[in-house]
């Protein structure tokens, strides 16, 4: 990850002294380019939990509506997260407000590495990149030490004293002027010496504020179009000892919707029925699925799923309400419907970079799992580390990208279209009894109605398999 350059004035060696008003700093051109800001950071902050506000600021005028954010840090849980700025009608971001934790963190400084991508409609995507550093102090630092050492690693800190009218930064530095402003309100007194020595005052700010420049970088094209194109496949698994013949349903569509199966004009990509003691029935409790019961898409707070049903569903055991969007949480049960249990129920196994894993967890749980992709995402490399369950956990690792479908190796790296002549042998647990075809559901006649016109899913038989 490419580290921020961070600004600095080369003025000469003379002692600073400095009354910086707010509206100076924001007039300074670091704030012409695009950056983050960062504020609300309390290096001592109780329990070690941090709630820190991320404002992006400078971003140019072509940027998408939506600027998806991906972070890596051993701070955060899981090693990761993802979070979203969506652009006001105003123009300007909204904030972000990210969540960690230094407990149990040994004395030093960790970084944050951020990445920021844009992808507007008709235009090429673009993608920035930045490394934010947090101070872990230890217990016993004093807050003199605690400023000093961000501040040497921080040359365009904003350091905000609340409840005090002025603010005076003195510093005697060899590297010149320091980018730096101090805030002060309520009739009192902030005053920052950066060369204090013994027995000067130890003054704590309640927070500290920073902006980190935002580095534009390139985004590696593919060249050559994927060799089989599909928005929606499936990989069979026909091993004689799985038990039953595993369905691997992939969807890469922007909202996909869950229904009832229908052979002939199916109002759902993802065709659903009922798994009894005697396998799958499509009639009975089948019918109790509306033709549109719910939607999974990308949402502003990662993947989201909306009830659009006549017999609605639950989200573990609740309701959420109709056309209610919630976020996708690891674990989550999904039960569809909301009037009659068992009918169809799903468990969310994993949360990915680019996607989501579901796994049946009824009598069809040795049928049928999904993959719910992002259409024309990659998940990254080397990857973040991101949540599974132990069902999901060695599921192949795959994305869409150029219009199909990819298999991304965790360990090496190599990347391999998904294909009907593929050799999928490194799919594990699958191995060489995957096969993959360009239909969901190849072991059905599907037959759809685009347009006016017929299209037919031709099955295969599953013996050839």
């Amino acid at each position: 990850m490419i580290s921020a350059v961070r600004s600095a004035r080369a003025a000469g060696g003379d002692a600073a002294h400095a009354l910086v008003p707010t509206a100076v700093a924001q007039a300074l051109p670091l704030l012409q380019r695009p950056h983050l800001h960062v504020s609300g950071f309390d290096p001592r902050a109780a329990g070690g939990r941090q709630a820190i506000k991320v404002e992006l600021r400078g971003m140019p005028a072509d940027a998408a509506p939506l600027i998806t954010m991906q972070l890596r840090s051993a701070l955060i849980a899981g090693g990761g997260a993802r979070h979203a700025f969506a652009r006001t009608t105003r123009g300007d971001w909204r904030p972000v407000f990210i969540e960690f934790s230094s407990r149990d963190k040994e004395h030093g400084q960790y970084q944050i590495d951020v990445q920021l991508d844009s992808e507007p409609d008709g235009q090429p995507a673009r993608r920035w990149a930045c490394t934010m550093v947090l101070l872990v102090p230890r217990a016993d630092a004093s807050l003199t030490e605690i400023h000093q050492t961000f501040l040497s690693t921080h040359k365009n800190v904003r350091v905000i004293a609340d409840d005090a009218s002025i603010a005076k930064v003195n510093a005697q530095t060899g590297g010149g002027r320091l980018d730096i402003d101090v805030t002060a309100r309520n009739a009192a007194i902030a005053h920052l010496n950066l060369d204090g020595g013994a027995g000067k005052v130890d003054l704590g700010f309640s927070t500290i504020a920073w902006d980190e420049d935002l580095i534009e970088i390139d985004i590696p094209e593919r060249t050559e179009p994927h060799p089989f194109p599909a928005s929606s496949a499936c990989l069979v698994n026909a091993a004689p000892d799985a038990g039953a013949q595993r369905q691997v349903r992939l969807f890469a569509l922007d909202e996909c919707v869950l229904g009832r199966w229908e052979q002939y004009d199916p109002e759902a990509d993802v065709l659903l029925a009922h798994f009894g003691d005697d396998g799958q029935d499509r009639n009975g409790l089948t019918r109790r699925l509306s033709g549109r019961h719910a939607i999974i898409r990308r949402g502003e707070r990662g993947f989201e799923i909306e009830d659009v049903s006549r017999y609605g569903i639950l989200l573990d055991g609740v309701w959420p309400g109709k056309h209610k969007p919630v976020p996708l949480r690891l674990g989550m049960r999904i039960e569809l419907t909301a009037s009659i249990k068992g009918v169809v129920v799903l468990n969310v196994s994993a949360l990915l970079p680019n996607g989501v894993i579901m796994h049946r967890i009824d009598q069809g749980e040795f049928a049928e799992c999904f993959y719910f992709l992002e259409p024309g995402r990659h998940p990254g490399f080397p990857l973040p580390a991101f949540p599974r369950e132990p069902r999901a956990a060695v599921m192949p690792l795959l994305y869409h990208q150029n219009g199909g479908f990819w298999h991304l190796d965790a360990v090496t790296g190599v990347e391999t279209a998904l294909g009907p002549a593929t050799s999928l042998e490194r799919l594990s647990p699958f191995q060489r009894h995957v096969r993959f075809t360009s239909e969901p559901y190849p072991e059905s006649w599907i037959i759809r109605s685009r347009s006016g016109q017929l299209q037919q899913a031709l099955a295969q038989d599953m013996h050839t398999a």
